[in-house]
């Protein structure tokens, strides 16, 4: 049985924007059934735990042996296991795996910052001076990958791993307004999170975080 560690309880702001939401969703969508490991802050810090986590985060991916981390590597691993995530053909793959990368690599990283500064340090005085230009920088990409999606319904002529990992990044920016001054890529963000794969991964989340709610009331 495929494992995936998983926090037991975040805030309310990090509350389905955990990333083994894109493991599980990539799971659902694979049509392979897993197991939630959850995980407190004193299993994150044990040695057990960062012999397969370096970093202490989640996920953690373990199946037959195979113990993997990153959410990227994960998708990637499970979407080569599925047509329903990557296309059968080399060249598709190739597509599909050039979008899961520039998710990561073009987009997250500068949705990232906005988190950060908006979320732990709104008040300091040396994030109210670098916002405006992490927003700045923000519109600048979201308008290339909205020239590039244009009147497309996905990234490629189909759903992949790439519109997993896009969306889960645009799901970054959903404290904020950002995304109302771009509609093609609201429209196409919510087009990917009303798939049911997506809502069994995002409620499967969630009903961990209120269990843990329920417990504590």
């Amino acid at each position: 049985m495929i494992t995936v560690s998983a926090f037991k309880w975040v805030p309310p702001f990090a509350q389905g924007v955990v990333r083994d939401l894109r493991v599980r969703w990539a799971l659902e969508e694979a049509g392979l059934p897993y197991e939630a490991r959850l995980i407190d802050p004193q299993i994150q810090k044990s040695a057990d735990y960062r012999a397969q986590q370096p970093f202490g985060q989640v996920p953690v991916f373990q199946e037959d042996g195979l113990t993997l981390f990153e959410s990227g590597a994960i998708v990637v691993h499970i979407a080569l296991k599925s047509e329903a995530l990557f296309p059968k053909d080399e060249a598709g793959r190739a597509r599909a795996l050039t979008w899961v990368f520039a998710a990561l690599n073009s987009l997250e990283i500068h949705l990232q910052q906005l988190a950060e500064i908006d979320l732990f340090a709104a008040e300091a005085p040396w994030a109210k001076l670098r916002r405006p230009d992490v927003e700045k920088q923000i519109h600048h990409r979201l308008g290339e990958l909205a020239t590039w999606l244009g009147n497309r319904e996905y990234l490629e002529d189909r759903f992949t791993a790439g519109d997993l990992m896009m969306t889960t990044v645009l799901r970054i920016l959903r404290h904020t307004e950002v995304l109302d001054a771009h509609p093609t890529l609201k429209a196409y963000k919510e087009r990917c999170e009303a798939r049911p794969a997506f809502q069994r991964a995002l409620a499967a989340q969630m009903e961990a975080f209120q269990q843990h709610e329920r417990r504590k009331a």
